[in-house]
Formats: structure tokens, C-alpha cells, sequence
């Protein structure tokens, strides 16, 4: 049995359509039309214990949804879902206690006091035993590089030391599936990389389960083997990052460097051209195409150099989205 473990998902909301103008306005308070938003529609997924997996999607896709579900703070429209045997919304105090849900756009510590106090209060809640409860905080502490943090008032902190905070407050308590929405968001390129780094030590080490979603590539190529994107409220791919370029990266780079500097000027004949810099030159070809275009190029130009490279993987995964929201909406018009 997976350690998590989903089946036809779905999650619907009723939203209030407010029309414009004082008559549409006394109408409505007698006559109110809504509109339903599938938020999730009937995902699949099991991840096996240990995993560190990505859930990538665009705004709106149902990733955040998706965590609020499996954390117990919605309950779902249709489908079942387990975590660890526990049904989520049932919020049984058995569950609570071995998972944790961070979220990067809300807080969970007190704004006006020390984080110390704050995690005072996780240990009443989830009544760690004192002697346990200041070893962890102490470890956590000193991996993340805050001790000398920890009696300063939260409003205080940076932006970066604030979420290093949270992240101990969701750990305090040990917990064996960790939810990650958005960790680093806002954060600059240094605690970022602090954050990776602790993370991925942290989860070799303990060998949670973490579902991790992010708009930042890098987190999820420093951190997880499997990813998960999610599109309009459905998964359209479960596999490795390495999977992702063989599915959709129907497109190569080829880069130039040209002999003597002579830059020829049909380059576009080849190819989409995303850069001149004499005496280097960058196409984007179709991956069909790269042997036959290589072949033409290096028969007519004298050419001292020439590589092939897949596009960043951040391009690729947002041609995935605007496809699939373009296809959305296209059926739906």
C-alpha cells in the first residue's frame, strides 16, 4: 500500500456572479446566479514513502487545492483519498500529528513575538516531551542558521528567516509527510539555495514523504527525481524530469560559432533565430529536424564549432501550460 494514495479526486466551488450596476445589485439579492469552478477534477496519484515529488502547475491548476485536500482543510467534492491509512477531512488528531502543511504566502507564526514562543505553543499542541522538543528546535536551529534568531520578534526578520522559521515550526513535531506550497516564493537567489539545501539534507536524512509545489525550476531540479503537473485541475504527466524533455521538448537548441566571423545572413531558413552575437549564433530547430539542418548548415558555411542542447527546462514546462490552457479553451468556446 502506497503511502499516499488518491482516487478521482474533485473539488467544485459555487462563486457568486456579481454583475455591475445599483439594478443587477438589487437583483441579486433576490436572485443570485453562480458559477461552478472545478478546481480538481478526479486526479490519481500515489506516491510511495520516502518520495520527494514536485506538483507543478500554473496558477489556478488546483496544486494548492490539491494540498488543502490531502492536509484535511477542504474536503473534497467527489473521490477518496488516503495519507498514512488516514482519510484527511476526517481530521483525526492521529493524522494531525504525523503531517505538516507549509505554505509560503501564509503564516503561522505570531507577527509580534519571538519565533521562540511560537514554537513554545507547537509543543503544547502536539505535547513533545521538553527534553525532545529542544533538541529538535536546536538541530533545526543550527541547520538552518538561525539560532541567534530565535528570541527576536518575527516582524523583525527577513523574508528568508521568517520561512526558515516555519519550517522549523512544521518539524518540531517530527512529522512523516511533509506538504511544501510555494516555499521560496519571494525569496531571493542565497535563501533559496539555503532552503534547497536544508531540504534535501533534511529528507535524506529522516526520509520523509514531501509533496512540494513551486513556480521555481530550480527547486524542483535540486530536489525531486519525480514530478507531477497538474492542468486545468487534471494530472497530464507523472514521471521523471529527464521524462518531461523526451514527452515535450519537441524542439532543440543549436549553437554556432562561426569561422572568422562570418555571419551568415539566411540563418532563419533553419530555423527560429533567437540570437546573433557575431561570431556566435543560436536556432531553434524541431528535434526531427536537427541532423537534416546540421547537415545543410556545416555543407555551406565554414563553421568551428556547433553544440545541441535541449531548451531550459523552465520553457518547456510553460509551453506545457499554455498549451493546455489553450486547449481548454478552445474546447470550451
Amino acid at each position: 500500500m502506497s503511502l499516499i494514495e488518491i482516487t478521482k479526486l474533485a473539488k467544485s466551488y459555487s462563486v457568486f456572479q456579481k454583475k455591475e450596476g445599483l439594478g443587477a445589485s438589487v437583483r441579486g439579492l433576490f436572485s443570485r446566479s453562480y458559477k461552478t469552478i472545478e478546481a480538481v477534477r478526479g486526479i490519481d496519484l500515489t506516491v510511495e514513502a520516502g518520495e520527494f515529488v514536485a506538483f507543478l502547475g500554473p496558477n489556478g491548476a488546483g496544486k494548492t487545492t490539491t494540498l488543502k485536500l490531502l492536509s484535511g482543510v477542504l474536503t473534497p467534492t467527489t473521490g477518496t483519498a488516503t495519507v498514512m491509512g488516514h482519510v484527511p477531512w476526517k481530521r483525526e488528531n492521529a493524522y494531525r500529528r504525523r503531517f505538516a502543511l507549509v505554505m509560503g504566502q501564509k503564516n503561522q507564526l505570531w507577527w509580534d513575538l519571538p519565533a521562540a514562543e511560537s514554537f513554545r505553543l507547537h509543543q503544547h499542541i502536539y505535547n513533545i516531551d521538553p527534553q525532545e522538543f529542544q533538541k529538535t528546535r536546536d538541530g533545526l536551529a543550527e541547520m538552518l542558521d538561525v539560532a541567534r534568531l530565535l528570541s527576536q520578534p518575527v516582524r523583525e526578520l527577513s523574508l528568508g528567516e521568517r520561512m526558515k522559521m516555519e519550517l522549523i515550526a512544521a518539524l518540531l513535531h517530527g512529522p512523516e509527510v511533509l506538504f511544501l506550497d510555494e516555499p521560496t516564493i519571494g525569496l531571493d537567489v542565497v535563501a533559496q539555495h539555503n532552503i534547497q539545501t536544508f531540504l534535501k539534507q533534511y529528507q535524506q536524512d529522516r526520509k520523509v514523504t514531501i509533496l512540494l509545489t513551486s513556480h521555481y525550476m530550480k527547486d524542483v531540479m535540486a530536489l525531486c527525481r519525480r514530478v507531477v503537473i497538474i492542468a486545468q485541475g487534471r494530472i497530464i504527466y507523472d514521471g521523471s524530469l529527464e521524462g518531461i524533455l523526451d514527452r515535450f521538448g519537441g524542439l532543440k537548441v543549436i549553437s554556432l560559432l562561426v569561422a572568422d566571423g562570418q555571419m551568415p545572413d539566411d540563418l532563419s531558413r533553419y530555423g527560429e533565430v533567437l540570437k546573433i552575437e557575431p561570431p556566435r549564433a543560436k536556432l531553434r530547430v524541431e528535434r526531427s529536424k536537427v541532423t537534416e539542418v546540421l547537415a545543410a548548415i556545416l555543407s555551406r558555411y565554414a563553421i568551428d564549432d556547433v553544440s545541441v542542447e535541449d531548451p531550459p527546462l523552465e520553457e518547456i514546462i510553460a509551453k506545457v501550460f499554455s498549451d493546455n490552457r489553450e486547449e481548454v479553451v478552445g474546447g470550451s468556446s
